[in-house]
């Protein structure tokens, strides 16, 4: 129990991966959900890369703009903050795919489209976040919830859905489903969406890494590793 209390609340990461996403009651947008497989270690929990797929080939990228999966079903003040997050996603990709593609705005022979969908989101709860935080009796129902779900109280959490496509021809390359929950960062107590953030600017520096190990550019990715 100390040991798993010290690993939960003493590294105070921003986000983590969760242990599953249902996939049936969450579905995806982007792709059709059969071809995706269980990812491994490092890996978005569902994913798929085309066996066919050249990645060598591709030197530039459009990235579309982030799409709200629940934008129907929310009120004014939740598709605020949903947009936030779509406009932090897509300046995140940007920043990352920029230093290795050149980013282009309409389909060209050698481009890759990478496409991003929010599909659910939840901000941390200040007060549980930080009763679970400080009290022996909120670390103790943490652990709890942490021991049965894999989230700890309190936290915020984002579920994603991943699309990488050659613009040019439409030939699907990459894609994935992925569903980050936050740590005991205390920057979650302060920005109840710190967490969603966190978990996108992560899935920006992976999305970059798999691509550079896709290319085969082997130790040289290693730096990229988030």
């Amino acid at each position: 129990m100390l040991a798993l209390m010290a690993g939960l609340f003493s590294g105070c990461a921003g986000s983590y991966q969760a242990r599953s996403v249902d996939i049936k009651e969450t579905g995806t947008i982007l792709v059709n959900p059969a071809i995706l497989e269980k990812g491994g270690d490092g890996q978005a929990l569902y994913r798929y890369v085309n066996p066919n797929a050249v990645f060598t080939q591709y030197d530039k990228v459009i990235i579309d703009p982030v799409l709200i999966y629940k934008q129907a079903t929310l009120d004014a003040g939740e598709l605020e903050n949903y947009q936030a997050l779509a406009n932090n996603a897509y300046v995140f990709f940007s920043k990352e795919l920029s230093q290795d593609y050149r980013v282009v705005t309409s389909p060209e022979p050698r481009t890759m489209r990478v496409q991003l969908v929010i599909v659910d989101a939840d901000s941390s709860k200040p007060v549980r976040n930080l009763l679970s935080t400080v009290m022996p009796i909120g670390i103790g129902i943490s652990l709890v919830r942490y021991a049965a779900t894999g989230k700890q109280s309190g936290v915020g959490e984002i579920t994603a859905e991943f699309k990488a496509t050659d613009a040019f021809t439409g030939q699907l390359l990459a894609a994935g489903l992925d569903r980050r929950v936050g740590g005991k960062d205390p920057k979650g107590i302060i920005d109840t969406w710190a967490n969603a953030d966190d978990a996108l600017q992560y899935w920006a520096k992976l999305v970059r890494f798999r691509a550079c190990t896709l290319r085969g550019e082997g130790p040289a990715c290693d730096r990229m590793k988030p």
